[in-house]
């Protein structure tokens, strides 16, 4: 059984003095860390005190970016090397806001997870398609397409330990949610396309999730699903009490 992964996406949120009192309130929780991975998801700026402020508790922290160079002149960017070296362990790769307003394409997420590997980091691989793309019926072709172009090169081993999270750009930040069959059978597609490429033990070992306006009310749902493996979340991840929920829930599958 694949074992569940909740991932918070703090996106731009969240000022040093409140992340920090996240931390510490989420560490007291009675979370079972070994049915279900806790994920924090932060701006640059905390990340080396989250590391700090979660160590041997439940929880472990990820990026939001990464640059697929080890180091060079880009100004403002973050390697994984630097984010290997603070402790983190998890980098968000391809999210729909940053292939929107950061110009990230299939070709820079594939450098980046490979990047990713090198340095000893999980990636969360973002896929996902538009409003129009859905209503022209493309859904399960771009999202197809969107994965085999970034896992392209890994190896099995790499690829298990990989996470795919299936976010509908059409239902970020929008209250609007694919229905949990909608959001299954995408998962299935994307386990379908894995498999043909890679076959069928890897397929059955990769870890999908689901984002998209996932909160305490939909997530049981959305995890009694056979291909949902957990959720990509943004604003109820933003508040301890509903994050602590849907880690229960993940716990609870």
């Amino acid at each position: 059984m694949r074992k569940p992964v909740i991932a918070g996406n703090w996106k731009m949120y969240k000022t040093l003095a409140e992340a920090k009192e996240f931390a510490l309130q989420l560490k007291e929780q009675q979370v079972d860390g070994t049915k279900v991975d806790a994920v924090i998801c932060a701006p640059p700026l905390f990340l080396d005190q989250l590391v700090e402020a979660t160590k041997g508790s439940f929880v472990s922290i990820g990026a939001q970016t990464m640059h697929e160079e080890k180091e060079g002149a880009y100004t403002g960017e973050v390697s994984g090397h630097q984010l290997q070296d603070l402790g983190v362990e998890y980098v968000v790769l391809g999210h729909s806001e940053r292939r929107q307003y950061f110009n990230e394409t299939d070709e820079s997420v594939n450098k980046k997870a490979k990047a990713a590997f090198e340095n000893n980091l999980t990636p969360i691989i973002c896929v996902g398609e538009t409003l129009e793309q859905r209503e022209q019926n493309e859904t399960e072709t771009i999202v197809s397409n969107q994965v085999m172009a970034a896992i392209e090169g890994l190896t099995e081993e790499q690829l298990i330990q990989s996470i795919i999270a299936y976010e509908p750009i059409w239902a970020i930040g929008t209250g609007k949610t694919a229905t949990a069959d909608d959001a299954n059978d995408v998962c299935q597609a994307i386990r379908e396309t894995i498999l043909d490429g890679y076959g069928e033990e890897v397929a059955n070992s990769v870890r999908i999730q689901y984002g998209g306006s996932v909160k305490p009310e939909n997530i049981v749902e959305l995890l009694s699903k056979e291909h949902i493996d957990g959720a990509l979340v943004g604003g109820a991840s933003l508040q301890v009490d509903s994050f602590v929920k849907l880690l229960e829930a993940g716990a609870n599958v």
